[in-house]
């Protein structure tokens, strides 16, 4: 894929208005990996189903108060299937943009990180085919494929690790 406008990426309107938009995130429950939680929390947050990838990186970031750190680990997730109808479709939108404009509207300097380094992996991989990068992903689920004519989406995921209060 030499190139960052070969791909889209998905973000999603916060639960309040006016925030900018970011990447689903969310935590994860003990019971599950960090990988099935992001699965979980895209599902939940943005309708969409895929492949999470290699971990991009970990980051540390506060919450809206300040009070309370996180660390959230980052993973590209390759779309293969966009639902209709999900958990949050009445309180949160969803948006396939270019990386350039995701770098405008993107609201965390953390989350513009992470998608600095998908835009890094993805482009350092333009030695390899399309076919060699997206062989395994089902492109004619109900219409909703991840290889379009110009590239690939792909979605960064953050979930933050547990509450320490919640694991007392």
């Amino acid at each position: 894929m030499g190139d960052e406008d070969a791909f889209e990426v998905l973000l999603i309107s916060p639960q309040r208005k006016g925030k900018g938009l970011l990447f689903p995130k969310g935590g994860w429950e003990k019971d599950e990996t960090i990988e099935d939680a992001a699965r979980r929390e895209t599902i939940e947050e943005a309708g969409v189903c895929g492949d999470v990838e290699g971990k991009l990186g970990i980051w540390y970031f506060e919450n809206k108060n300040g009070d309370t750190a996180y660390e959230g680990h980052m993973f590209p997730l390759f779309v293969t299937e966009e639902l209709d109808y999900w958990p949050e479709k009445d309180i949160r939108k969803r948006f396939w943009m270019s990386v350039r404009e995701a770098r405008k509207l993107c609201q965390n300097g953390w989350m513009k990180e992470a998608l600095e380094l998908l835009v890094s992996r993805l482009t350092s991989q333009s030695r390899r085919t399309k076919v060699d990068l997206f062989s395994r992903i089902n492109c004619s689920s109900g219409g909703h494929g991840t290889v379009l004519h110009l590239g690939c989406r792909a979605q960064v995921l953050a979930p933050p690790l547990p509450n320490p209060a919640e694991e007392a």
